[in-house]
C-alpha cells in the first residue's frame, strides 16, 4: 500500500478512535497512550500526524463539519456557492438551513465534547472559539448577499441579520430541539427555514419578488465584470 494511503488510513483510524474516547471518558481523561492502543496506529505516529490531543480534537471537528477528510473550506464547496448564486432568497435559505442540518448532526456529538472540554482546557476553549467565528464568516456570506440584493426586510440590518442567523442555526439550537427533544430532521429543517424567512426578509415575494431579485442579481454581476 503507498504510503499516502497508509497515512490517510492512520489519521482516519485515529480521529475515529479519539472520537470513541472522548464520548466514552471525556476529553480530560483521554490520553494519548489510549487513543494509540485503540487504534492501532503507534504513539510515535499519533504525535508526527496531530502533534497533540488538542490536533486531534481539531481534526475530529473539522472532519465532522465537513463529512469528509478534504481539505476544502465549507465556504468553497459546490454546495455553498451554488446555494450563493441562488437569485430565490427562499430557496437560498432553504438550501443554506439543509446544510446546517447536515453539519449540526454530524457535529452534534463533536460539539458537547468541545464546549465540555473548552471549560476547563485552554487549547479546547481556542478551538470553541475558531469554530464559532468560521460559522460566523460563513452565515455572513448568507446575510451579506441577501443585504446586496436588497432582500432584507425593512428596517433589519445586515449586521442583525447575521446574528439572527448565528443563533438560531447554532448547534445549541439544535441540540435543545433535535437532540434533547427529538425532533425529526424534517420537522427542524422546516421551522428554520421558515423561521429565518420571516425574520430577515421582506414580504415582497412571488413572482415579484423573483424577479427584482434576479434583476439586483445581473446588475451586481454587469458591475463586477463577471
Amino acid at each position: 500500500m503507498a504510503t499516502q494511503a497508509r497515512t490517510r488510513l492512520a489519521r482516519r483510524a485515529v480521529i475515529d478512535a479519539a472520537g470513541s474516547l472522548f464520548l466514552e471518558r471525556g476529553y480530560g481523561a483521554t490520553t494519548i497512550d489510549a487513543i494509540s492502543a485503540r487504534s492501532e496506529v503507534p504513539p510515535a505516529t499519533v504525535y508526527r500526524l496531530f502533534s497533540s490531543k488538542r490536533g486531534i480534537l481539531k481534526a475530529l471537528l473539522d472532519s465532522s463539519v465537513a463529512g469528509d477528510d478534504a481539505p476544502v473550506p465549507m465556504a468553497e464547496r459546490p454546495s455553498v456557492r451554488s446555494l450563493l448564486a441562488d437569485p430565490d432568497p427562499r430557496s437560498m435559505l432553504a438550501s443554506f438551513v439543509h446544510i446546517v442540518a447536515e453539519v449540526n448532526a454530524r457535529m452534534a456529538a463533536v460539539y458537547r465534547i468541545l464546549t465540555s472540554a473548552a471549560a476547563s482546557d485552554d487549547g479546547a476553549a481556542t478551538l470553541l472559539d475558531e469554530l464559532t467565528q468560521q460559522r460566523r464568516r460563513g452565515q455572513g456570506q448568507i446575510t451579506r448577499a441577501l443585504a446586496r440584493r436588497r432582500m432584507l426586510r425593512d428596517p433589519l440590518r445586515e449586521r442583525d441579520a447575521a446574528d439572527i442567523v448565528h443563533a438560531l442555526a447554532s448547534p445549541e439550537v439544535y441540540g435543545l430541539l433535535v437532540v434533547d427533544r427529538d425532533w425529526p430532521p424534517q420537522r427542524y429543517e422546516t421551522w428554520l427555514t421558515e423561521t429565518l424567512v420571516k425574520q430577515l426578509l421582506s414580504q415582497c415575494f412571488g413572482a415579484c419578488c423573483y424577479a427584482v431579485a434576479l434583476t439586483v442579481s445581473v446588475v451586481l454581476l454587469a458591475q463586477s465584470g463577471v
